[in-house]
């Protein structure tokens, strides 16, 4: 009769849930020889129920959709449809660079793909294309207006494009963008890789360029203007993710291949927080995706790692607005840079973040713990968390 293994092990084993034995070290450099080591913890031997749907946008692997936090995945794909009006949508082994959730619709949310932009509005289960005139390029960001759902703009390779009427007709973004990067080889248009529609005035347009910095557009994308660069270096201007703290005092967010560059006068000057080097040999800590914290923007999330891909990476977090970060303590060193963080405004503490080759870590209180889900991909590019999805809704 073959042993049985002891009830933590599997429980551990079913649902992934690990706990580290160690806190995040201090000092800059690589982690200390225990930083990720783990140890299996007996947990209730019933599943929770999950109040949340992960997407997850890859290259070559589509979409995929879990309705159950994680525990099962769905790949998006033509042949599950038979309705004719969605039989057009999301190629299985399709480019998914971009995710981005309606903020008023809580099972809204939009998909940028090398074949077009797509909307589901049930969190995911189904899709129809929108007809954007993207078509040889690469779609790098989608975003909504968040006091006008009709409105969405789509950032290409280069510019982009605005709808104004939910998608049924597209006009050009004309930017004014460098079209010779001086920073490839050889010189090329640079990626719109981050738009959002400023909350206070939807006439407010931030946009963020891989490579030529920081746009903005202040009549709702009709006319563009460069700002300022963030720093002195060119990579400086390889901006990777924008966000925007609001109230009393606002406060405008970057993160490029150097840091978090940070404004306090809506982007005509930047102060500049370079995180710790991974390794000595570093050029820096390379930074891409961030979120301020639904419920309270003193906290927010940037990943970073060594480099692109690189080989290992962290999630940084504040509890203070900026004035000082922590690595926060992964069960399992990341493979590779940590590059997408989601989170939703209805389920602040659900924290999501993806290393670029495949890693999906979760955090369900704020990102004091964390744990990897077991399903793993080859190359994450977009990440989105949603509301579940409701009885109609299947997967």
């Amino acid at each position: 009769m073959a042993r049985m293994p002891p009830p933590c092990y599997e429980a551990s084993k079913r649902f992934g849930t690990r706990t580290s034995s160690r806190r995040p070290n201090p000092s800059p450099g690589p982690p200390s020889p225990g930083f990720f080591k783990t140890r299996f913890v007996l947990i209730v031997r019933h599943e929770i129920a999950k109040d949340y749907t992960l997407l997850i946008g890859t290259i070559g692997q589509g979409l995929n959709v879990s309705a159950d936090g994680g525990e099962s995945w769905t790949n998006i794909r033509p042949e599950i449809y038979h309705t004719p009006k969605l039989k057009n949508t999301l190629p299985t082994e399709g480019n998914v660079r971009a995710l981005c959730v309606y903020p008023e619709n809580p099972l809204g949310v939009l998909a940028g793909s090398d074949v077009g932009v797509f909307r589901s509005e049930d969190g995911g289960a189904t899709w129809e294309n929108l007809g954007a005139p993207t078509k040889n390029l690469e779609v790098w960001s989608v975003t909504v207006d968040p006091t006008d759902p009709n409105t969405i703009f789509v950032g290409t390779r280069p510019e982009g494009f605005r709808s104004r009427d939910g998608g049924k007709s597209w006009s050009k973004l004309h930017m004014g963008v460098n079209m010779k990067s001086p920073v490839t080889e050889p010189p090329s248009p640079p990626r719109t890789t981050c738009m959002i529609v400023d909350p206070r005035n939807n006439r407010t347009i931030w946009a963020g360029m891989e490579v030529d910095g920081v746009y903005k557009s202040l009549d709702g994308g009709d006319n563009w203007v460069h700002m300022p660069d963030p720093g002195p270096d060119p990579y400086q201007d390889d901006i990777h993710g924008i966000a925007l703290k609001t109230g009393a005092s606002s406060v405008l967010y970057c993160t490029s291949p150097f840091g978090l560059a940070t404004s306090h006068d809506e982007g005509e000057s930047w102060d500049y927080h370079y995180f710790p080097k991974f390794h000595e040999a570093d050029s820096g800590s390379y930074c891409r995706g961030m979120i301020i914290k639904a419920d309270n923007p003193d906290v927010m999330f940037v990943g970073n790692g060594d480099f692109i891909p690189g080989t290992t990476g962290g999630v940084q977090r504040t509890k203070d607005g900026g004035k000082s970060w922590e690595r926060v303590q992964l069960p399992v060193e990341p493979n590779s840079q940590i590059y997408g963080i989601a989170t939703h405004k209805e389920r602040p503490n659900v924290i999501v973040a993806t290393s670029l080759l495949g890693y999906v870590y979760v955090s369900e209180d704020g990102g004091d713990s964390w744990h990897k889900l077991q399903k793993e991909f080859g190359e994450v590019r977009s990440v989105a968390l949603l509301l579940k999805i409701n009885d109609g809704g299947k997967l």
